[in-house]
This record gives structure tokens, sequence and C-alpha cells, in this order.
């Protein structure tokens, strides 16, 4: 019996080893690694591709995605997506951000926006994602300065362009109106100078709740 019960504790030392060896190269590995496992996210994915100095374009491409439905919080993340990658293709190298854990802290904070934020607390996500992206480029925390007055500035205009352009809701018509807001605000404050196109929908009839002609991007006459 003796010889039974230690044969089982030598088995059971054998499988807690092996479990462990089997963890320790995780419990090893770098932030940076930890966020390239974790980037089969398609946000990031392509983001990281991108080399397009247009944030219009790459919000596009984000909202085209299979996953992207016509409303909801995923915007609260492309929008400040979508602007840091254009704003960094911008940049010279050697001010480049590390856009890759720029774009996973994006997800973070745009994700703390619930969705229906701009109906339940009067502050579009889409909107706030201009902040957040502007927070993040700047490294802005609440004990600075200059850009903690910049990243509060550049979210309040974002949503007086939304307010002034009506509800009901319409993500798409918030996001186009959030990004090109935050497009002359970096060129006026940071100097730094994005592309910036002209937009026109192309999703109002999967839109219940459009309200044509009254958008600034409907195609309808």
């Amino acid at each position: 019996m003796k010889k039974i019960l230690s044969i089982i504790a030598i088995v059971a030392v054998m499988a807690t080893v092996a479990t462990s060896c089997k963890e320790a190269p995780k419990e090893s590995m770098s932030a940076a690694e930890t966020i390239t496992e974790s980037a089969v996210d398609p946000v990031v994915a392509l983001c990281m591709e991108e080399t397009s100095r247009n944030p219009i374009e790459i919000l596009e491409k984000l909202m085209s995605h299979p996953d992207c439905p016509m409303h909801g919080p995923k915007h609260h993340v492309l929008v400040g997506a979508a602007l840091l990658t254009a704003y960094n293709n911008c940049l010279p190298d050697s001010a480049k951000l590390n856009l890759e854990e720029a774009l996973a802290e994006m997800r973070e904070r745009g994700e703390q926006v619930p969705g229906g934020a701009c109906g339940y607390m009067g502050a579009c996500g889409a909107s706030i994602s201009t902040g957040i992206f502007l927070s993040i480029a700047t490294r802005n925390t609440p004990l600075s300065t200059d850009t903690w007055r910049l990243c509060n500035l550049c979210t309040s205009r974002a949503l007086e362009q939304v307010a002034e352009n009506g509800g009901p809701r319409c993500c798409k018509r918030d996001s186009y109106l959030s990004v090109l807001t935050a497009i002359d605000f970096v060129k006026e404050h940071l100097g730094v100078e994005m592309e910036k196109p002209e937009v026109t929908c192309s999703r109002s009839q999967i839109n219940e709740q459009c309200i044509g002609k009254k958008c600034p991007f409907s195609q309808q006459e």
C-alpha cells in the first residue's frame, strides 16, 4: 500500500511540473508579445497594415467589416482607431507612436463608453472617441495641463457638430462628423495635417432612422 501511495504522489508531482512547464512561456511573454498574440482583432490587423493619411478612408474600411453593424458601440473604438492610424502615418519616424500599443489602449478605453451614450448620457460615443484618440496621441493624463484642455476641447467640438446635425442616432453620420472635426482640430492645434476628403453616405437604405436630406452626407436631392 505504501508503495502504491508513493507512486501516486510521484505521478501527481510530475503532472504539476509538466503543467507549469507548459504555462511558463506565456508567463514570461513581454507586454508587446501579448498584444501581438491578441491582435487577431481585425481592427488592429487592418490599422497596422495601413499607410493612408486619410482617417475617413480608414474608417470606411473598418466600418465595412462584416462584424460592424449599422449602429452600436463598436464605433466608439473605430473612430479613434482610424484617427490614430492616419495621424501616426503623418508623423516623421522620430515622432511615431507605438501604434500597436496605442490601438490596444484605444480599444480598452473606447469599449468603456456604453452603447446608447448619445441618448442616455447626452454624449455621443463617436465624439468621445476623438478625445480618447487625442489623449493617447498626446499622452494626456488627468493631471496634464495644455493637453488636458485640448482633449476636452476636441471632444466638445465633435459633440457640437453631432448635436447640430440632429438625431435620432446614426452611428455612421456621427462617426464621419467626429472624424472630420478631429482632422481640423489636429491641424489647428498640433500642426499635423491629415487628409480630409468629401464624404458621401452609402448606407442610408439600411438605416431605419435615416434623416434623409437633413444629413450633411446624404445623396438624396
